[in-house]
């Protein structure tokens, strides 16, 4: 299958505030699409207040994917995608590029905001991740409360695993043989949830989180909570959040292999397009990546049909697409 990679990017990159956040990279049109793109405009709106207050980019970023946790439009958190026994499973990362700090959990049972846990993983600084009863043990030592699944598992979260189970049953009888890592390529939500920032002291931030993929097998992990895979910042480089099939994402080590080419790139998105076909050549995966470099010039890059984004800089309103 052919897929055209698209790219865009933003920024003068005079060394101000920049800020890009993304939806998910996968196949949504029409009013759903227009309705993820509103979402990241509205996330973006509340990173760039922070950002244009004198906050940092750590906290810009922390605060962009909550708005998206909190949105069960996108696959995170609440309305996140479900594991083949009905369950969520989620998997957040958020660093820092000054001192490279940084903190992730993964397989984490629902609490409402794992951004905000891996975020006191990061500021504990005794671990950089912790995964499935670990970290939900650690969430409570810091004194936040586990939701209730019913509040967090929407319907269409149910329907689409049902549509999934259905349609591997289908394929499993057929003798076609069982279905591949979706990303959210397939039925269900779109991908990844994140956000990167520059700050105005030129510090940078990166913050991913996820539901995973449907019907995925209880305990898979994928990039997002991995440092270089889905989520990486480093002020002499950047910062990138990506989104997709998380398995060739993994492979590839999307977030570094852009970040180290952004320098050489003439626009930030073009890093992410060549390093997106590459992934695409080498495993077969598709996916999408945002990044910021340490100038505060922004990019984006998908090579699926659709990944909704939203971007500001310097004193530029909101922009946003999809």
């Amino acid at each position: 299958m052919t897929v055209t990679t698209v790219t865009g990017s933003f920024g003068s990159g005079g060394g101000g505030c920049a800020l890009i956040v993304h939806g998910g990279a996968g196949n949504v049109k029409g009013v759903q699409l227009d309705a993820q793109i509103a979402g990241c405009h509205a996330a973006a709106t509340v990173a760039k207040n922070i950002l244009s207050a004198g906050g940092s980019a750590l906290e810009a970023v922390q605060a962009a994917v909550i708005v998206l946790e909190d949105d069960p439009r996108f696959n995170a958190a609440t309305g996140g995608a479900l594991t083949s026994e009905g369950a969520l499973e989620l998997d957040a990362a958020i660093m820092e590029g000054t001192e490279l700090r940084a903190g992730a959990v993964c397989g984490l049972p629902p609490f409402k905001n794992p951004i905000a846990i891996a975020r006191a993983a990061l500021v504990d600084a005794r671990h950089v991740l912790y995964c499935g009863a670990g970290a939900a043990a650690f969430a409570r030592q810091q004194g936040f409360a586990p939701a209730d699944p019913a509040e967090m598992i929407t319907e269409e979260a149910r329907g689409q695993l049902a549509a999934h189970l259905a349609l591997t049953d289908a394929m499993s009888i057929g003798g076609i043989g069982g279905i591949g890592d979706g990303g959210g390529m397939g039925p269900g939500p779109s991908g990844t949830v994140g956000a990167v920032a520059r700050d105005k002291q030129g510090r940078v931030a990166a913050a991913t989180s996820t539901g995973g993929i449907v019907g995925k097998r209880p305990g898979r992990v994928g990039d997002s909570p991995l440092l270089g895979a889905g989520t990486y910042a480093d002020d002499a480089l950047g910062a990138a959040s990506a989104t997709g099939q998380g398995e060739g994402i993994m492979r590839i080590g999307l977030c570094a292999r852009v970040l180290h080419a952004l320098h050489a790139a003439q626009q930030p998105g073009h890093a992410g397009f060549d390093v997106l076909q590459l992934m695409q050549q080498r495993t077969g995966a598709l996916g999408g990546v945002i990044t910021v470099d340490c100038n505060g010039r922004i990019g984006w890059a998908r090579s699926t049909a659709s990944m909704a984004y939203a971007a500001s800089w310097d004193d530029h309103k909101v922009v946003a697409g999809g």
